[in-house]
């Protein structure tokens, strides 16, 4: 089984412990971030979706321009926009990179935050409304003929798009959600199923509820999760680096906007705060300070030590059906330069090591 990195870009430089500044896109860090991703070895880059963010697909089109072998990974919240356009926009712009774009799916787990672009959708029906939306993208990316399609949120008649994937019937779908809802909804359709950064237990939990979900569907999607890796020649210096940032990450709250709020929406910050509940530090070297602290507000949960025990630590979540790992740190340029130089190299060589013993076990 191949391993893939995803990285992230922002618009600007911007996390936990670096406050805003400068205008909310800068073509310069974009770019900056691009080249660094793509010479680090890394397979694509997630670019984010927010209420208030700028464009995921512009920003991804822009970090193309500028780094020609890195793939792209662009968060879409299904609903604003009709189908068959956006079907059509990726299209578009995987035919222009030459198949480089990939879809992740976000349909959204805060009333307050979909309120702000005018949705008022429960999230039971997010979800439905989802399935078929990506029910009529797959249909517009693959179909040659006109076709019509009927649900409870679309009626499409006629629909028949000129441009199609670059390569395949279909871009890869990654998925994201952990309420039932979207368990249900990611085995019909996810290609890639992504966790954020959970204990074993919880990780080989989902894995086997999402398996589940595919088989009634014949499907056997992919895994992915999302860390925050903390690097140190030594552990101790590692999680001396850990106290630090959570340090100035408090300290820096009411400039970043990392706050926590008493009313946590989604179940994927439910699940990370269940496990920073238990501690700190779990399992091997899962860290929960910046999840506690922040409320859980997306991947926040890290991996800490040296660039050789962060790795085997990746290989027991690959063990456990990881194929995909989203590693950003929180100074996203230097630590990006430093998994492309330490981690993602060694992780690789572990990975081809594991599958070699697999092999020999099968022979």
């Amino acid at each position: 089984m191949s391993v893939e990195f995803i990285g992230y870009i922002g618009s600007r430089n911007h996390s936990e412990i670096i406050p805003p500044s400068g205008p909310v896109v800068d073509p310069k860090h974009i770019e900056t971030a691009a080249k660094i991703h793509e010479n680090g070895g890394f397979d694509r880059v997630l670019v984010a979706f927010h209420s208030n963010s700028p464009e995921s697909i512009l920003i991804a089109q822009h970090a193309a321009s500028v780094a020609p072998d890195l793939g792209l990974l662009i968060a879409h919240r299904p609903g604003f926009n009709a189908p068959t356009i956006v079907a059509r926009q990726l299209a578009t712009l995987d035919n222009l990179t030459r198949g480089r774009v990939a879809v992740h799916i976000i349909t959204g787990g805060s009333d307050l935050e979909l309120q702000a672009d005018g949705d008022h959708t429960t999230k039971a029906q997010r979800y439905a409304r989802t399935s078929e939306y990506l029910d009529i993208v797959r249909k517009e990316w693959s179909e040659t003929a006109p076709f019509d399609y009927k649900g409870a949120f679309y009626d499409v008649r006629g629909a028949n798009s000129l441009i199609h994937p670059y390569d395949e019937e279909s871009l890869p779908v990654y998925f994201g959600g952990s309420s039932e809802e979207a368990i249900e909804v990611a085995g019909k359709h996810a290609d890639v199923y992504a966790l954020w950064g959970e204990t074993y237990e919880q990780v080989a939990e989902t894995v086997s509820r999402v398996r589940a979900a595919a088989a009634k569907h014949g499907r056997s999607p992919r895994f992915s999760l999302s860390l925050r890796p903390i690097l140190a020649e030594t552990e101790e210096a590692a999680w001396a680096r850990a106290d630090r940032i959570l340090e100035k990450a408090r300290d820096l709250q009411g400039t970043t906007g990392f706050v926590r709020n008493a009313d946590i929406p989604n179940e994927g910050s439910r699940r990370l705060l269940a496990a920073a509940a238990q501690g700190r530090r779990l399992d091997k070297r899962l860290w929960t300070g910046i999840a506690e602290l922040t409320g859980a507000k997306g991947n926040s949960t890290s991996l800490v030590g040296t660039p050789q025990q962060v790795a085997e630590a990746l290989i027991d979540y690959y063990r456990l059906g990881i194929s995909t790992f989203l590693i950003r740190g929180f100074d996203p340029l230097l630590d990006a330069y430093e998994y492309g130089r330490d981690l993602i190299p060694l992780v690789r060589e572990l990975v081809a090591e594991e599958d070699s013993r697999r092999l020999t076990r099968v022979a």
